[in-house]
């Protein structure tokens, strides 16, 4: 284990920022999904940590593919899972060449009921008996029940209700510091969730749109979560296009940001 000094810094990529449709949407001829500005294109939710040890992924949206490719993703470690709904985990076979890379079984972590959902789709991906080429996917499963540890983060989850299913957010600690926190689907922040967040230096999390949804949070709603918790910083994703990122961005608090695709910054 490295001595805390000698650590390098925590990079963050946000690879998509929006909502399950994706932005443009099909067939929508709106403002938001005609924009020029890039920044209004978003894939599905998902994000890149990189310590500097154990570099690894949470989520594999749809478009995973074209994510890494968009970022310079090149090496893949491990892999989390917030929960089994199709916008996070159907870019899941794209993980092939990650695994071959690493020249061994890639560790997928998840919640019990999300690991067995993904071994019903991807059976050959998690049976060694199955006895498929090294060149194609090859995971090892690895539920949580607690916290866990990647590279030399501390990954804590935390259970938040996301309509009637509960989904895991995840906060990750190094040296006791409450570094960032990651929670794309959730429709509120339970008290014990709220306690255990309070004072991380960023927070992001689901920001939907400014109408009511039953299974996520409104950009008010958001707001109010990362004033509750004291983050350092609160950045919204899982975006609609509602609204575009520029306009979005300008009626938001101090403290307060929208996430974008490709967005980076350092911990």
């Amino acid at each position: 284990m490295l001595e805390p000094k000698s650590l390098p810094p925590v990079s963050v990529t946000v690879l998509g920022s929006g909502t399950s449709h994706g932005i443009p949407v099909i067939a929508c001829d709106c403002a938001v999904c005609r924009s020029s500005d890039l920044r209004d294109r978003r894939t599905r939710s998902s994000i890149y940590i990189d310590d500097g040890i154990t570099p690894f992924l949470v989520d594999t949206t749809p478009e995973l593919r074209l994510q890494c490719v968009a970022n310079g993703i090149k090496r893949v470690a491990a892999v989390l899972f917030t929960h089994p709904h199709a916008d996070h985990v159907f870019g899941f076979d794209d993980l092939r060449r990650f695994s071959e890379l690493l020249g061994e079984r890639l560790p997928v972590y998840g919640s019990p009921l999300t690991l067995a959902f993904l071994q019903n789709i991807y059976p050959y991906a998690f049976d060694p008996s199955v006895g498929i080429p090294t060149t194609y996917i090859r995971v090892s499963a690895q539920p949580f029940d607690g916290p866990f540890t990647i590279g030399s983060l501390t990954v804590i989850p935390l259970e938040v209700p996301h309509g009637k299913p509960i989904t895991h957010g995840f906060l990750f600690e190094r040296s006791r510091r409450k570094l960032f926190a990651y929670i794309p689907d959730c429709k509120e922040l339970p008290p014990a969730v709220v306690k255990r967040l309070r004072g991380v230096e960023k927070l992001l999390i689901d920001g939907l749109r400014d109408q009511p949804h039953p299974t996520h949070m409104t950009i008010q709603e958001a707001i109010a979560a990362g004033r509750e918790v004291k983050a350092g910083m609160t950045i919204l994703t899982h975006l609609t296009h509602h609204k575009s990122h520029a306009d979005r961005e300008a009626e938001l608090p101090e403290g307060f940001h929208v996430a974008y695709d490709g967005m980076k910054f350092e911990l």
